[in-house]
């Protein structure tokens, strides 16, 4: 058949017990009206093979949990997916999960399956949401089956809307941590990414309760409405 090399291979099929994993899982949660200290937020950070959301992998994961308007340092996440790949990417100079250390990773249907159940109905929150929502949706469903219905936050836009008064443009996890004097533990290390961005989500959300935004539903639309005018072309 012409070009029949162009057609995917289908995906293997997957195993009853994660089936079932995933038949078990919660529904995600719509945006609550109840206060922000009263919501659990998932704060994640992923890191990958690449940042071509359509042919790199992902290759670990992590995540912690605010609740009660605290770090829960109880509720922690940290795995490292097994991927089988011989070729050195020029992204393992920046995160540093070689080859060999993806070989030794958790098989991805059973690392996929234990964070979804770490994350139970919470909304997540993440720095670049969109790309970590895109990759994380797609490895959950090549890999598990799953289809991601739960609601993101992206931090990387609350934080200049919340702090107008701060003359970043543009400004990557760095900028914002640099200028709130926020320690960084392992730079593009999953986890400590996930935790220095956790304590920039609860100084946002101490802005947030400022300005009247004190529910994960009004920051939800306060923040789509301030996205919606960045995307406005300037006359």
């Amino acid at each position: 058949m012409p070009f029949a090399w162009l057609r995917r291979r289908p995906a293997p099929p997957i195993d009853e017990q994660l089936q079932e994993g995933c038949a078990q899982l919660p529904k995600a949660l719509a945006w609550s009206d109840q206060l922000l200290r009263q919501q659990r937020f998932v704060v994640l950070d992923l890191e990958t093979s690449g940042l071509n959301m359509q042919r790199d992998q992902l290759l670990s994961i992590g995540a912690v949990v605010i609740e009660d308007g605290a770090i829960d340092l109880a509720q922690q996440f940290e795995c490292t997916l097994q991927r089988s790949t011989e070729k050195l990417s020029a992204s393992v100079l920046i995160h540093g999960i070689a080859p060999s250390v993806s070989a030794a990773g958790v098989a991805p249907g059973e690392a996929l399956l234990a964070f979804m159940q770490f994350v139970g109905d919470s909304p997540l929150l993440a720095f670049h949401a969109p790309f970590d929502q895109h990759m994380l949706s797609k490895a959950l469903k090549t890999d598990l089956g799953y289809s991601l219905e739960h609601r993101f936050l992206d931090v990387a836009d609350l934080a200049p809307m919340l702090c107008p008064e701060v003359t970043l443009r543009q400004a990557g996890l760095d900028d914002w941590t640099a200028q709130f004097g926020l320690q960084v533990q392992q730079r593009h290390h999953a986890s400590a990414d996930a935790l220095v961005t956790a304590e920039l989500a609860l100084i946002l959300f101490s802005r947030a309760r400022k300005q009247q935004l004190d529910s994960p539903a009004a920051l939800a639309d306060a923040l789509g409405r301030w996205q919606r005018r960045q995307q406005r072309p300037s006359l």
